[in-house]
């Protein structure tokens, strides 16, 4: 389910990235942070703003020390389509209240 909301999130599919990575919560309450981080880029792409910004505190209240800059970082290639996405995605983070550093 999570892989399936990055790779929905990637596409740029928002509705479907969203509902992969809700169903990946209420599966695991437990789940890491960087799943309700991916949820709020999903969800202020979509322009629910208050949702993502809830969905930031939870994923900060998980791990305090996720930041953009953590998400820079944690690239995972340096494939120049992949990267473009990136952008996008840490787009709707920054929209969603995440921060910077």
């Amino acid at each position: 389910m999570i892989n399936a909301g990055v790779a929905q999130s990637y596409l740029a599919v928002d509705e479907a990235a969203v509902y992969w990575f809700k169903r990946a919560i209420e599966t695991n309450p437990n789940v890491a942070a960087f799943v309700h981080v991916y949820l709020a880029a999903a969800l202020a792409h979509l322009g629910r703003i208050e949702e993502a910004r809830t969905s930031i505190q939870t994923g900060l209240a998980i791990d305090p020390n996720f930041t953009l800059a953590h998400f820079h970082a944690s690239s995972p290639t340096d494939n120049p389509t992949c990267l473009a996405q990136r952008v996008r995605i840490a787009e709707g983070m920054r929209n969603a209240g995440l921060p910077e550093k």
